[in-house]
């Protein structure tokens, strides 16, 4: 009674002079709280920090990018012509040719650690990728046959991407329903409907004329080969305002890592939440692959390697953005300029995180021991 009263007490004060209680609460870790209006939001220091020397990172390897080619440039005439310094051929080099496919790896590759993020967090299960459960097939096929039958611009890929994932997602969720949806019957039948889209995608290819196979077996790789600005405004729109509705459903997801039961205990609609969030992890896989194909692996890595470097208990929105977007330039840039031919950035992400899924295999495996 004595611990009540002096509690309203001290409510009361704090009330009276427009302040907070005295006693603060312990987060177990040092954060940083922002307040505007009558919002809130807590971010851990150690996050911003990674996300800030993230930031450095990707904005090095973007100008060293922008430098490097057939015509080398030095970082001052990069700088001059990003800030309008340039005119002429360096302009048109750095500016016109070379920003729009850093640009595209930024965007897209935030766009795929957040999914990756979206999907590990809400299964809870590190190996829930859009590529293997099946949502990075369901895009690829749907923007195939816009492809191959109608031959149709970057909007018309962007809506059978968007439609064939959309599809995807509810076959998968359907078919792993039983009374609810569990993350391992999930996977289980996403890698099932993946490997029989897997199969129809090839016999599209093979059904196909030679021109129309061979230009849809080279989109499939995953490039940032041509790559306008116009399908980088286009995309990049998309993309920001899919990331800002994830945004908006980052703490249901967080509170769906303790259980459906613990979330909804805790006043979280989790039908209508994991409707959400499947929609937008969808819609921005869709989003890179209307764009550039299938770019592999980089929703499975980014947001582990951003969990460890954040130390955080689950998986954050923010790191696992930065850090795909650094992994997904720096595998384009070692796809254009170190390999020894031009190769497409999928080929690349694919070698990298194929080796990551066998480490973390190895790991999960050695812990269960």
């Amino acid at each position: 009674m004595t611990m009540g009263v002096s509690f309203r007490s001290r409510l009361a004060r704090a009330r009276s002079t427009g302040g907070a209680p005295a006693e603060r609460v312990d987060f177990g870790r040092r954060v940083l709280t922002l307040r505007r209006w009558r919002v809130a939001v807590r971010l851990e220091w150690r996050s911003v920090i990674v996300c800030a020397v993230l930031a450095i990172a990707i904005a090095c390897v973007a100008v060293f990018a922008l430098m490097t080619g057939s015509y080398t440039l030095s970082p001052g005439q990069v700088v001059s012509a990003l800030t309008g310094g340039e005119t002429g051929l360096v302009h048109d080099i750095v500016v016109e040719w070379r920003l729009p496919r850093v640009a595209a790896a930024l965007v897209f590759g935030a766009a795929l650690g957040v999914s990756g993020a979206v999907f590990q967090s809400m299964l809870r299960n590190p190996l829930a990728d859009p590529g293997i459960i099946g949502f990075s097939q369901g895009p690829y096929t749907g923007a195939l046959i816009v492809i191959l039958l109608v031959n149709g611009t970057y909007v018309q890929l962007a809506g059978g991407a968007l439609l064939g994932g959309m599809a995807t997602a509810v076959a998968v969720y359907v078919l792993a329903y039983r009374r609810g949806v569990q993350g391992f019957r999930l996977i289980i039948v996403g890698i099932g409907v993946s490997a029989m889209l897997g199969s129809l995608n090839t016999w599209l290819i093979l059904k196909a004329d030679l021109e129309q196979a061979m230009a849809a077996a080279a989109w499939g790789a995953g490039s940032l080969n041509g790559v306008s600005w116009d399908q980088v405004v286009i995309g990049g729109t998309c993309v920001l305002m899919l990331l800002l509705l994830a945004g908006m459903l980052s703490r249901p997801m967080r509170q769906m890592e303790l259980g459906d039961d613990a979330a909804a205990s805790q006043g979280v609609r989790v039908p209508a939440a994991r409707l959400g969030l499947v929609v937008v992890g969808v819609a921005l896989t869709a989003t890179v692959t209307a764009a550039s194909g299938p770019i592999a692996f980089v929703s499975l890595v980014a947001p582990q390697i951003a969990r460890r470097l954040a130390r955080t208990a689950g998986i954050t929105l923010a790191p696992a953005a930065f850090v795909g977007a650094l992994l997904c330039l720096a595998a384009d840039f070692i796809a254009q300029h170190v390999a020894p031919t031009p190769l497409p950035v999928g080929i690349i992400t694919v070698m990298l995180g194929g080796g990551y899924l066998g480490w973390l295999l190895f790991t999960e495996a050695r812990r269960r021991l």
